[in-house]
């Protein structure tokens, strides 16, 4: 039976990274995947799926409108897919979390999602709840804040690097916009009186 994925983490830890290494895994065994990511990250450009450190592949995009199981049964009668493998999944609605699941279900395709957990106010993003709630295997990647602990949560900074307590749910942005800290040192940024 495929089951669906959720690997998860805050900024950092290697997720796009991941992505592709298992992509590349399908692919050196002749088998064939499909990568989406979400059109609204464009930061290192439409329609791939890259990593800080230099590794990408190219990817459909999916938006809140896209019907992800008729996508991917379309892309499976065409040419069979032997892996989804989705980045960005915290920008997943609720729908198309459960279209995954069809996708398992149905099609019997795994279904690697990779994505962050909760925002800068740490509240969980949409896709995130519901992979958590419904996904077969849950996945932390990990990676440590400036202290060496595990980095749990995700702050957005200003320019002068303070953290920033209000806005939009949603702003893309890299190493400029956002750090990863521990629960402890997420509390102190995003409490502390000097902002």
């Amino acid at each position: 039976m495929a089951k669906l994925y959720f690997y998860y983490s805050t900024m950092n830890a290697g997720k796009s990274t991941t992505l592709l290494q298992s992509s590349f895994n399908y692919q050196e065994r002749g088998m064939n995947t499909l990568l989406l990511t979400a059109a609204l990250d464009d930061r290192f450009g439409k329609g791939k799926v890259s990593s800080r450190i230099g590794l990408s592949q190219p990817a459909d995009l999916f938006s809140p409108d896209v019907d992800l199981f008729e996508h991917v049964e379309r892309k499976h009668r065409a040419k069979a897919i032997h892996c989804l493998l989705v980045d960005e999944s915290q920008f997943l609605r609720k729908d198309q979390v459960w279209q995954l699941s069809d996708v398992c279900d149905r099609l019997s395709i795994p279904v690697l999602c990779y994505g962050i957990r909760t925002d800068f106010q740490g509240q969980l993003f949409e896709g995130s709840k519901w992979l958590l709630a419904w996904a077969d295997v849950l996945v932390e990647l990990k990676t440590i804040c400036h202290c060496g602990s595990k980095a749990n949560m995700v702050v957005r900074v200003n320019e002068k690097g303070e953290a920033i307590r209000q806005g939009s749910q949603v702003e893309i942005g890299g190493n400029d916009r956002y750090i990863s800290l521990c629960r402890r040192h997420f509390k102190q940024a995003y409490l502390s009186d000097d902002n």
